[in-house]
């Protein structure tokens, strides 16, 4: 294989950036879902309109992780705090997603991705950075604890008319 390299997403991201992130959501935790919140959800998160939008959001930042010129994984920061209600700092950003590509799970790309993104809150600033992760994902929670991060509140995650117990997980910096 040859090297990672990240990169900052461009419009022209958004076929790959979609299909990762849909075939990525489905095989993790599409069986949770009735078609139609499962369908609801995917053209509100993933669709290439909804990332168009995503992508010209100045409050938010992607990094792409390129592999034998293939999307391997992505990362999404949140520049203001997505869980005011739970913060403890007075500059709290939010790690909003890290997705790897199917089969390339324990790779390194997630741990590229994530040094990234912690550089990333470093230098703009962040006193404290939240995460959710879903309360049965317990490799993504271990994965999370590595780089300091705890639960700090049960919350909810809205699929279609589904409500899904997670977990906010924060650090201080």
């Amino acid at each position: 294989m040859s090297e990672l390299i990240l990169r900052a997403a461009t419009p022209a991201d958004i076929p790959a950036l979609s299909k990762l992130g849909i075939d990525s959501f489905v095989a993790t935790f599409g069986h949770m879902y009735s078609a139609k919140d499962l369908a609801d959800f995917l053209e509100e998160a993933h669709s290439h309109n909804a990332l168009a939008g995503e992508l010209a959001d100045p409050a938010r930042l992607y990094c792409l992780a390129e592999q034998d010129g293939a999307l391997a994984g992505y990362c999404k920061l949140g520049l203001t705090c997505g869980f005011p209600d739970h913060a403890r700092g007075q500059n709290v950003l939010e790690l909003k997603q890290l997705y790897t590509a199917a089969g390339m799970t324990g790779m390194g790309i997630g741990k590229a991705l994530m040094d990234w993104a912690m550089a990333e809150f470093t230098a703009r600033g962040a006193d404290e950075v939240q995460l959710s992760v879903w309360s049965g994902n317990h490799g993504a929670q271990k994965f999370y604890a590595r780089y300091g991060f705890a639960k700090v509140a049960d919350i909810k995650f809205r699929v279609g008319e589904q409500l899904d117990d997670e977990f906010l997980f924060a650090r201080l910096m």
